[in-house]
């Protein structure tokens, strides 16, 4: 449903900041090519061909993290130490992370076509202890940036709406990053023939994906209502 009260940009330019962190984002995503030569024969085509699914999921997942990290800097226009420490870390993890995404989504879309994956099953815990504090590290240090958008909330003169939508940001953030450290977890602690579970459970992050908007949803309305009337008064 359309907002009646739009989150306010209070960014208006480019920042250095924001700048440099988009040419990360570039060069990370560059680094996820399926090939970096053009196909010589008909073979080549096919094992490029076979690639696009892999590199098409971290393609999404990394411009989901570049969409958040571009929101948060248009509605809070924050430079100061905390935001670019964080900032930083996060770019750091990044590009770190980069080759272990691609190469779990390539085991994951080769096992189930049902192709040998290469990897042997004791290192499973370790693969999927690699990928879930990845991903728990970026989604905290996302989370950690709107959270202190939210403590500045009074100096950048957030109204109620505004709150609502930065707390929805941190919590989605966050349970995003639980996703991962229990996943971890459960790499470690399950027995060799479940541990494919703690791999299969990110299907679960469809919940909180649709309980925190919805729950977020209709606090915002209520807020709105409440502007609109003391604003018509």
């Amino acid at each position: 449903m359309p907002r009646a009260i739009p989150f306010r940009h209070r960014a208006h330019e480019v920042s250095r900041i924001e700048a440099f962190s988009d040419v990360i984002f570039g060069f990370a995503i560059s680094l996820l090519v399926v090939s970096l030569e053009a196909p010589k024969s008909f073979h080549e085509l096919m094992v490029m061909m076979r690639g696009i699914i892999p590199f098409g999921i971290c393609f999404f997942l990394f411009i989901d993290i570049w969409y958040e990290h571009h929101d948060f800097f248009r509605r809070y226009n924050l430079h100061d130490f905390s935001v670019s420490a964080l900032n930083t870390l996060l770019l750091f993890m990044l590009l770190f992370y980069v080759y272990p995404l691609k190469y779990v989504f390539t085991v994951f879309v080769s096992s189930l076509r049902g192709e040998g994956t290469g990897i042997k099953t004791t290192d499973m815990p370790v693969l999927f202890t690699i990928y879930g504090l990845g991903l728990a590290a970026v989604f905290m240090l996302l989370g950690l940036m709107y959270r202190h958008a939210w403590t500045k909330r009074d100096e950048l003169g957030l109204n109620e709406v505004e709150v609502i939508d930065t707390r929805e940001s941190v919590w989605d953030n966050f349970t995003m990053a639980g996703f991962g450290v229990v996943s971890a977890i459960m790499a470690n602690l399950l027995p060799p023939g479940l541990v494919a579970l703690s791999g299969f459970m990110y299907f679960l992050i469809a919940i909180p994906k649709t309980l925190i908007p919805t729950i977020m949803r209709r606090k915002r309305a209520q807020a709105e209502q409440r502007m609109l009337a003391a604003t018509a008064a």
